[in-house]
């Protein structure tokens, strides 16, 4: 992910495609987003051992049709079989935990596979900008496909034997494949890609439109046709799992502001290199990992309500991004910046932790894996509206301060041909405003534009995180009743109306 924004201006020099550079990244997290309701199903069917392996399968194939595209959709066909793999082994990632530990180490294993996401995040950064210059960006990602492929080999082979029995252990391979809800998932995919669609780059109302009737289609289907829903009732009318999703999306979209456009800010406003641009997500990466092995070793060590801090720790998020929005500026000294992208990754560290904790006692044991792959989903969601919404807002506000700025420093009402031109080079490539010839005057202007979309978009992020404060709070703390406890009320009600008049 964090590789994609150092090459991003590479790869779209040499497909021509700076308008669509967006969909680099778009392209990859609507896929995953999309297949992270299957995965975790399939996990139920399948062998989490198998599901990995496909998984890698995915993600390499993807990597080598991404290297060999000499086209823009080639590339995203690419990105796309990534995306898909990637949903595989971040939801996967995340069940394991879930099968191999205990209650009391759970949090501390939660914790250890985010940092190695955030790990991954910081150095995919710096090693693609510091080997860009050196292999080309088709060789970075090529690469990539031995890696995945050898990474899920040896997942699949480490995994312990009684971790590899399915539930479905004793069906043949056709009938867990003729159990598989196939309307429920092409129902449910159709309505993520549509609604995700219709977000990415320029907002279009008529995907959005159709996701909501394909969305009907899929509660119907779940409710009265499947006989082994893709998502069991018991979660689609869980109102904890679903608030507990929805603040997961806009905490995470908040996030992803962070991810995609810090690199950026470095590049644009510092004028420092890729190399180094990449290696600013170290800090808030490191704060990451760090929140949440911390809250997981010192605090999520029992299964239980985790309501309070988790709003304590969205709060503070907001806090640390609001704090951003006024150190992403060329004057505000580099330590100031460092800390406070620390202090916003430290934060969400912990509220992932917290809010996954939480999830669990919200929801019946046997529906964890789903719980939990919905969660991965709405990640996913969030990286779209993150670059989607976020980069809306930024991509909008970039243009009209760079068209005022322009506008201004040639005393005219209009922009010249040229002018329209520099500009959408500087919104698809932020290297251009210190490596594209600009004189010292438009460099100027063209620094000023990106602190005040950044500024902006920030502020926005915040008013989210106000949002997200409230819908987490609404998840309230109580878990669901056991079968047996409901039947028990039953009884119970029975006593004391035998005529269950009421």
């Amino acid at each position: 992910m964090s590789g994609m924004t150092m090459t991003q201006s590479t790869v779209a020099a040499d497909l021509d495609a700076y308008e669509e550079a967006m969909w680099f990244t778009s392209s990859y997290l609507i896929t995953t987003a999309s297949c992270a309701p299957l995965v975790g199903r399939l996990s139920t069917i399948f062998t989490p051992g198998i599901m990995i392996l496909f998984s890698s399968f995915f993600f390499a194939i993807g990597a080598i049709v991404a290297s060999q595209a000499h086209s823009f959709a080639i590339f995203i066909l690419g990105r796309c079989l990534i995306g898909v793999g990637g949903a595989g082994i971040m939801t996967l990632s995340l069940i394991l935990v879930l099968q191999l530990t205990t209650k009391r180490r759970r949090g501390l294993f939660i914790g250890l596979v985010n940092a190695g996401f955030t790990i991954g995040l910081s150095t995919g950064a710096v090693v693609f900008g510091a080997l860009l210059p050196a292999m080309g960006w088709r060789a970075l990602f090529w690469i990539q496909s031995p890696i995945g492929i050898l990474a899920g080999i040896g997942v699949y082979l480490s995994i312990p034997a009684f971790a590899s029995t399915s539930p479905t252990k004793d069906k043949s391979t056709l009938q867990k494949l003729a159990g598989i809800d196939y309307a429920g998932a092409i129902l449910l995919t159709a309505t993520l890609v549509s609604f995700l669609y219709g977000l990415s780059g320029t907002i279009q109302f008529l995907p959005i439109a159709l996701s909501l009737p394909l969305l009907i289609l899929f509660v119907v289907n779940e409710y009265f046709l499947a006989s082994d829903p893709l998502i069991p009732l018991k979660v689609l009318s869980n109102r904890g799992v679903l608030l507990s999703c929805l603040a997961q999306l806009g905490l995470m979209a908040s996030r992803w502001t962070v991810l995609f456009y810090a690199p950026i800010f470095v590049l644009a406003v510092r004028g420092l290199s890729p190399a180094v641009a990449g290696s600013v997500l170290i800090p808030t990466n490191l704060g990451f990992g760090s929140g949440g092995l911390l809250v997981g070793w010192l605090h999520v060590r029992r299964a239980g309500s985790f309501w309070l801090p988790c709003l304590v720790s969205i709060f503070l998020f907001g806090v640390a991004l609001f704090g951003l929005s006024f150190t992403s500026n060329a004057s505000t000294p580099a330590w100031t910046y460092v800390v406070t992208v620390f202090l916003n990754g430290f934060c969400t560290g912990a509220a992932l932790n917290y809010t996954l904790a939480h999830l669990l006692h919200l929801s019946a044991p046997e529906t964890h894996f789903i719980a939990t792959s919905l969660l991965a989903t709405f990640r996913g969601f969030a990286g779209s509206f993150g670059t989607a919404i976020g980069g809306g807002i930024f991509m909008r506000t970039l243009r009209d301060s760079l068209t005022k700025g322009f506008e201004a420093l040639d005393g005219s009402d209009e922009l010249s041909p040229g002018r329209a031109t520099l500009i959408s080079r500087l919104i698809g490539s932020p290297a251009l405003v210190f490596n594209g010839d600009l004189n010292a005057a438009e460099k100027v202007v063209a620094i000023q534009g990106y602190e005040v979309a950044l500024r902006v978009m920030y502020q926005a992020a915040v008013c989210l995180v106000v949002i997200v404060v409230f819908v987490q709070a609404g998840t309230g703390w109580s878990a669901p009743a056991t079968e047996e406890e409901e039947e028990e009320i039953r009884e119970e009600f029975a006593e004391h109306d035998g005529r269950m008049e009421a």
